[in-house]
């Protein structure tokens, strides 16, 4: 279409000009005394197109004369700014594929093409970005290498860049450097370093997700509980880890925090610092009341703590694990001393509901025991001993059936009891020695 276009107009500049020159009589007289020449209209129009032509020639050929230094100049520039991004983008590669020697080389190489710019006076506007960025790339080689003196030397320099006046509109540039310093850190196993590089970070930088994990990882390598548990809380809500990870995650640390506890005040206070939803966990709760007996705490306060794995284990659809369910018995068990009579109606209940429930039996057992009810204790007792899988709970059952045979002055029944509650230890001490093999 626009081929169609210029032809149409050509056919019609065609025509004008022939209609123009055509029947044109008109005429140009030049007087040069004593000489009179005359020109024809027509000729004086073409001598000034071609006239025009040449001059608008020439014009150019000598603007393109004088701007040739030029472009040299700017071809050379761009040759060196070419060479400059190959190398920094060749330092990144040789980083990722594990070429650390080469890595550094290439980085070095940046750097220096960019000092040859600017001492050109061809300053690039993103130079300061790539001084830090090849400083960085360095200094992950150089602590790749274990060149603790070159990784300290490069980040000095890229720290001084980051907080030069030009990089003011650039915070990113210091925040990221500080942040592969604090992972430096972790890698030599200086979490207090790594703290303070994650400490000297603006807030909104800090609770970035990178900034946690490497909190995370710090807190856990000096062992502080309670702030590697607030981490992992911050983590667990930006969605950092998935469901299951961030709830063993914190399953963990909870449970590193009530070890941390070396009386029942100090695992009061842990206690109390654990969100509604970590109370809740069974693991938590049992473990909490474990260690509470281990310490002489309140059994109460054991009774209390254990409430939620019990309504988890007598709830049906939710129940516990077995390993989780022999650990809660063997607790509930440790915490009978002075029982009340609403935890008494709640095994009980849940006896009734499920009479065939071994763990439900010995516990039924153990509370009548210590109730004093001796007749319904021994009778529980007997039923749940046979069935118990669990080694402990079976040891301390046929344990509690000696001592009642004894009350009642039944010898026999005493001595077979007992020599069960033996038998029932030997294949422990049996597995064990095959393990020490």
């Amino acid at each position: 279409m626009r081929a169609a276009i210029w032809l149409i107009g050509l056919f019609a500049i065609a025509v004008a000009a022939a209609l123009f020159a055509g029947s044109n009589q008109g005429s140009v007289t030049l007087y040069w005394p004593p000489y009179r020449i005359d020109f024809s209209l027509n000729m004086v129009v073409v001598l000034l197109l071609l006239g025009f032509v040449v001059l608008y020639g020439a014009l150019r050929g000598i603007s393109v004369m004088f701007e040739l230094p030029k472009q040299a100049k700017r071809w050379r520039v761009q040759q060196k700014e070419r060479a400059m991004h190959g190398a920094a983008l060749d330092a990144v590669t040789q980083l990722q594929a594990g070429r650390f020697v080469r890595a550094r080389k290439a980085a070095l190489s940046a750097l220096a093409q960019e000092k040859a710019l600017h001492d050109t006076g061809e300053a690039m506007p993103h130079g300061l970005q790539l001084r830090v960025l090849s400083h960085v790339l360095a200094a992950e080689s150089s602590h790749a290498l274990q060149d603790q003196t070159q990784r300290d030397r490069h980040w000095d320099l890229a720290m001084q860049e980051a907080a030069s006046p030009d990089a003011r509109h650039l915070p990113e540039l210091r925040e990221g450097t500080q942040l592969r310093a604090a992972q430096w850190a972790l890698d030599d196993h200086d979490a207090h370093a790594a703290l303070d590089n994650l400490a000297q970070l603006p807030q909104g930088a800090a609770r970035r997700t990178l900034a946690l994990r490497l909190k995370l990882k710090a807190a856990r390598q000096l062992q502080q509980a309670l702030p590697a548990l607030d981490t992992a809380r911050l983590l667990a809500k930006h969605r950092a880890f998935s469901a299951a990870a961030a709830q063993s995650i914190v399953k963990g640390l909870a449970m590193e925090l009530i070890n941390d506890a070396h009386d029942p005040e100090q695992l009061m206070q842990a206690w109390r610092s654990l969100d509604v939803a970590e109370r809740a966990m069974p693991e938590v709760g049992i473990h909490a009341a474990r260690r509470l007996h281990t310490l002489a705490g309140s059994p109460a306060q054991m009774r209390e703590w254990l409430l939620p794995a019990w309504e988890r284990f007598t709830g049906g659809s939710k129940s516990l694990p077995s390993l989780q369910t022999e650990r809660l018995v063997r607790v509930l068990e440790d915490s009978m001393l002075d029982l009340d009579g609403e935890w008494l109606a709640r095994i009980e209940n849940a006896h009734r509901k499920r009479p065939h429930d071994e763990h439900l039996q010995y516990l039924a057992g153990c509370a009548c025991l210590e109730r004093q009810l001796w007749g319904k204790a021994q009778q529980w007792l007997q039923q749940a001993a046979p069935a118990l899988q669990d080694t402990e709970l079976r040891r301390r059952a046929w344990h509690h059936l000696a001592r009642l045979a004894e009350h009642r002055g039944d010898d026999a029944a005493a001595a077979q009891a007992w020599k069960q509650a033996a038998l029932s230890v030997l294949p422990s001490i049996a597995i064990d020695k095959n393990n020490s093999r």
